[in-house]
């Protein structure tokens, strides 16, 4: 995949989208500064901890004036944490008061944790939750096997939603008219890698017609495979997905697919039992 549809780029760019088609000129409930705002605390991710005012210009496409300025507000309310030595920020306590806050909220996380192990421990891989954000899969929760290799993603990881199995479950399982509006987004991302990315995504979506469950293997890294299944958890909450996957030498498409599979869609009806929201 291009290297513009990385995870971290994919949020930032998909708020700016966002602002664009929907902001201050042409919808006066919009508020632009606390969009740029949020756009410039979903520049973080798990993966890069500390970054400067040049760093979230770039990945926001905002002036650095602008930046310095958002950066100066958020630092005062907490939300950011500047490093003297460095001239750079990470993320403040009170963002993460946010985060403990939604996350303690989320009962699927607690009753999903033991089905996701026994899953993981079967697979001898890692099973994970994840819910949308932007152009991304949020991990909200995970299971590993201790008994194998398995992918360094931990709670708060971000994925891309266009070619990871947890992704095209979720787009799977949301109307036609969103699922419309995010491919459209994710074309504006990379024209040209989008006739690939749209021809996963469309098989994906006869896949989980046909079987309950989607797959990507290898389409976001060459070398790892994953099934995915939608999680419709109930409780004013939006979809969810929970995937299972891991390095593809490990993990098989055969393997995943014909004796992983059925005991993932039998997790998640479970679960939607347990929430009240199953069908």
């Amino acid at each position: 995949m291009a290297k513009k549809n990385t995870p971290a780029s994919s949020g930032a760019a998909m708020a700016d989208g966002n602002e664009a088609k929907t902001g201050g000129k042409e919808d006066r409930h919009f508020v632009t500064a606390l969009a740029r705002g949020l756009a410039v605390l979903s520049c973080f991710n798990s993966g890069e901890k500390l970054l400067g005012n040049l760093d979230i210009a770039k990945r926001c496409k905002l002036p650095k004036s602008t930046v310095s300025r958002l950066t100066y507000t958020l630092t005062k309310l907490g939300y950011l944490v500047l490093i003297e030595e460095s001239g750079k920020y990470r993320l403040g306590t009170s963002t993460l008061a946010l985060g403990s806050a939604m996350l303690a909220r989320l009962d699927v996380r607690d009753l999903s944790r033991p089905l996701m192990q026994e899953l993981a421990d079967f697979s001898r891989s890692m099973v994970s939750l994840g819910s949308r954000d932007r152009l991304s899969m949020i991990y909200v929760g995970n299971a590993r096997s201790s008994a194998a290799l398995t992918l360094s993603l931990d709670v708060g990881s971000r994925i891309p939603i266009a070619t990871t199995a947890m992704g095209r479950a979720y787009l799977a399982i949301i109307p036609a008219r969103e699922r419309a509006d995010i491919m459209e987004s994710v074309k504006d991302l990379d024209e040209m890698a989008w006739p690939t990315i749209r021809l996963g995504i469309e098989r994906a979506l006869q896949e989980y017609r046909d079987t309950g469950c989607v797959s990507s293997f290898g389409e976001w890294q060459v070398d790892v495979n994953a099934i995915a299944v939608p999680l419709r958890p109930g409780g004013g909450l939006p979809p969810m997905a929970i995937n299972c996957g891991g390095p593809a030498f490990t993990l098989s498409k055969e393997y995943l697919l014909g004796e992983v599979r059925p005991r993932l869609i039998e997790l998640v009806r479970q679960l939607e039992a347990s929430l009240g929201s199953g069908a």
